[in-house]
């Protein structure tokens, strides 16, 4: 017995002694991030129940992101909360089940429609899937929406009666997805999307990196595209478009959907459509949140970012503390001859990637950028913008303000057709 005694001991010391490493580092992160005041996931994020979690950091070591998730006293902890973005990967990495994937926490609610986990709603062959349902990521909306169509597939009376078998509404990510996957499985679709192919994408600042990750596409195979352009991403889609011959009817805007039994009327400005079934692909942004002050009307006011080049030399500010703005604030500062200022209503941007967040630092640190935390926009005139900053009334000249402070969830669009909405405050 002594024989084995000896190495035993040695390999509980360096056990111990890992152990109390990762307690030592994970414990700095969180008080790193809770003194910086970000301890709030800007959406959904892994709940570990400490009655069931063994410390085996498997979790912690799963996470793309790095430093999200540590160990604590023995068990998994969430330390870098605002650095998840909600991969998910964590949760089936954990062996003993002890991850659940939940939205909003105790402090933040966030408005989720409810979805079955074959993505159908309260309403009877009704289906969301993508950012609508709180799956913001490329590559989960994609996933969720070719999920969502197998889910349709399955319904009862597909393939006959009615004008086709699935509405899809949306060409974003979740919307392509569901189409290719529509033509998979033989349905009659139509796809509506209001504006232009890429949803939300298509809508990202000219030479936004965007991150994914490799993910099935029906009839395509693996898409392999990590990290890219917004412009390689919409390239990306259009030639799927053009090799696999999949229908978007752009330019179509749906005005209503009304439940027929096991049916749906879908009204657009061009034409009615009698559906078994309707799946939404759509953002949610729905209508742009204002700031509700004088001036606001005014033309030089936008919310959204295009081209930072179209800013040059202008001083700009923008408005907002999420990573569009963030992103926003520092593509346009980057422009020559560039005067931007950053304005958000808390005191700190605990909703933005940590990235876009450094970014910030280097722009500031740089005197590109003029950060104006704890502030508020109170009135817009033709040359200035009055701000309340920590209590003081600041004027900045200004010929441009970008509003980028999210969009109100299109909730009376949903409750209209009898969607129920539910407010998670950190559950599933």
């Amino acid at each position: 017995m002594a024989a084995y005694a000896v190495p035993m001991a040695f390999i509980w010391s360096v056990y111990w002694r890992r152990r109390h490493r990762r307690h030592v580092h994970s414990s700095a992160a969180l008080e790193s991030a809770k003194a910086a005041g970000l301890t709030e996931p800007a959406s959904l994020h892994p709940l570990i129940d400490e009655r069931h979690c063994i410390g085996c950091a498997s979790c912690a070591k799963a996470c793309p992101e790095g430093d999200v998730l540590g160990i604590i006293g023995g068990k998994a902890a969430l330390i870098n909360a605002s650095h998840c973005i909600g991969h998910g990967a964590c949760k089936r990495a954990c062996p003993v089940d002890a991850i659940d994937l939940v939205f909003g926490t105790t402090k933040r609610g966030i408005d989720i429609p409810f979805v079955s986990e074959s993505f159908e709603t309260n309403v009877p062959g009704l289906f969301i899937a993508g950012e609508l349902g709180g799956m913001g990521l490329i590559r989960n909306a994609i996933t969720q929406g070719r999920q969502a169509m197998e889910s349709i597939a399955r319904l009862e009376g597909m393939r006959r009666g009615n004008d086709v078998d699935v509405v899809i509404v949306g060409a974003g990510p979740a919307g392509i997805s569901a189409s290719l996957a529509a033509m998979e499985h033989k349905l009659r679709y139509v796809t509506l999307e209001q504006e232009s192919l890429g949803g939300t994408v298509s809508h990202y600042p000219r030479g936004k990196i965007v991150m994914t990750a490799p993910v099935k596409l029906p009839l395509v195979g693996m898409m392999k595209l990590r990290e890219t352009t917004k412009e390689s991403l919409m390239d990306f889609w259009k030639g799927i478009v053009e090799r696999t011959g999949v229908s978007i009817n752009y330019n179509e805007r749906v005005e209503s959907i009304t439940p027929n039994g096991n049916s749906f009327t879908v009204k657009t400005p061009k034409a009615t459509y009698q559906s078994r079934a309707v799946l939404l692909a759509i953002g949610r942004r729905g209508t742009p949140r204002k700031l509700g002050v004088p001036g606001e009307e005014m033309s030089k006011v936008v919310y959204r970012l295009i081209d930072p080049e179209q800013y040059r030399g202008k001083h700009v500010l923008v408005v907002g503390g999420g990573d569009s703005a963030l992103e926003a604030a520092t593509s346009i500062a980057a422009e020559p001859d560039t005067h931007v200022a950053l304005s958000y209503r808390s005191e700190s941007f605990s909703r933005a990637k940590e990235k876009n967040r450094q970014k910030v630092e280097q722009a500031e640190a740089a005197g590109r950028l003029r950060v104006l935390l704890q502030s508020n926009v109170k009135q817009i005139t033709e040359d200035e913008v009055v701000l309340d900053h920590q209590g003081e009334r600041i004027a900045l000249r200004n010929e441009a303000v970008i509003v980028s402070a999210g969009g109100i969830l299109p909730t009376g669009f949903l409750k209209d057709i009898g969607v129920q909405v539910e407010t998670k405050y950190g559950t599933a």
